[in-house]
């Protein structure tokens, strides 16, 4: 494999979305992912369809250039495999409740005494302490305690769910991959390994890029349809005459200014920066309206043509036929375990010098245990008796 992250070797003890999708990222840059799997207990993103060769497509996907290792860690030779393999893997992500691996005989200070230059990254809701540490939890409640869901909605109907697992990726994944990496620079200048902790929840509630400074400084609280970017001026989706949608973003005078001469309605043009609850309500209705008198394919090509900020609202197919995201490649043919190919979204990292690459898709359960053994010096005695043990499958 190519990529700039070549070098390192990852652990990945993680299942459904945070943690692999955060090792998709290592591994699409390089990175040799070895997922370490229970045999007895699938994850559940294997599950759901739809399957290509019999492997479902999510977890083609989401686990694609990744090797797979079945193993229980409830059995001593289980512990045994993790111990000898942590001597090259150096950096793990795991994805249990707080204590769990530390139970399991695998938790960070009993790898960390085997290799001190351990990076080891716990992903989970609430993060290793505080009085929520052990309780369950999903995207949408994790968004909703850190004060997200509150102003994500309509007043008329309320607060709503994200379209996309924001906590889970942009909270769990990303936060996991940048605090991996950071920790690995640590890594090179001290040779000190650490434990990278990971609350979903905390990530969540740090992306008020925008809200928290009013709110912490001013007291203003966001709230549904109150700001400029949620619904609380211009900036919004318009319905056309034939049902599609329209997204309206210009929020810079000189887009407005364009975008109101090219519907016709260049007297809202002094109107466009107010969040004045009334003048709102007012331009939105009149631009609701112009939108509205006319079709989707009208106003693509009104648009086409003009700097504004203005787009169509594209479904997930026609995004993928958009010319921009052809250029850019954004969907690639990974190759499948039955000689097959899988469309797959691209990686989105563009490197000059250590272009990204894609191995296969995601591997069937304990697919490369053999292999995996015999490289770490594990005779096909060893083997034979891990899978006769139940240690491996």
């Amino acid at each position: 494999m190519s990529g700039p992250l070549a070098s390192l070797k990852v652990l990945d003890f993680s299942t459904l979305l945070p943690g692999p999708f955060a090792t998709l990222m290592l591994a699409d840059m390089g990175a040799e992912v070895l997922r370490v799997e229970s045999p007895t207990r699938p994850d559940m993103v294997r599950l759901l369809p739809p399957s290509e060769d019999g492997v479902s497509a999510v977890h083609g996907y989401i686990n694609r250039s990744k090797r797979s290792i079945a193993v229980d860690l409830k059995k001593p030779e289980g512990k045994e495999i993790i111990r000898r393999l942590v001597a090259e893997y150096d950096i793990i992500v795991e994805q249990f409740r707080p204590g769990v691996m530390d139970r399991l005989g695998v938790g960070y200070e009993d790898l960390k005494a085997i290799n001190p230059g351990l990076i080891y990254c716990s992903i989970t809701g609430y993060g290793q302490d505080g009085p929520y540490r052990d309780r369950a939890g999903h995207d949408l409640n994790y968004l909703s305690i850190a004060g997200m869901t509150a102003y994500n909605g309509r007043k008329a109907s309320g607060p709503a769910p994200m379209a996309f697992q924001v906590a889970d990726i942009a909270g769990g994944s990303c936060h996991a991959v940048m605090g991996v990496l950071a920790a690995v620079i640590h890594r090179q200048s001290t040779g000190e390994g650490q434990h990278v902790d990971i609350s979903m929840t905390d990530a969540a509630f740090s992306l008020h890029g925008l809200a928290a400074p009013p709110a912490l400084v001013g007291g203003q609280d966001p709230d549904l349809e109150t700001t400029q970017l949620n619904g609380g001026g211009f900036y919004d989706c318009y319905r056309t005459r034939d049902g599609r949608f329209m997204s309206v973003a210009g929020l810079e005078p000189q887009f407005f200014t364009q975008f109101c001469q090219a519907i016709g309605k260049p007297e809202l043009t002094s109107k466009g920066m107010t969040l004045d609850p009334t003048v709102v309500a007012e331009v939105k209705a009149e631009i609701a309206e112009v939108i509205g008198g006319q079709d989707y394919d009208h106003w693509c090509r009104v648009f086409a043509d003009l700097d504004c900020c203005v787009e169509p609202v594209l479904s997930f197919s026609e995004a993928t036929e958009h010319p921009q995201l052809k250029a850019r490649d954004m969907v690639v043919e990974v190759p499948r375990h039955d000689g097959g190919k899988q469309r797959q979204v691209a990686s989105p990292f563009k490197f000059s010098a250590t272009p990204v690459g894609y191995r296969f898709s995601g591997a069937r359960l304990g697919q490369h245990s053999d292999e995996v053994l015999a490289d770490h010096g594990f005779s096909d005695e060893d083997i034979q008796a891990f899978k006769d043990s139940g240690a491996v499958g």
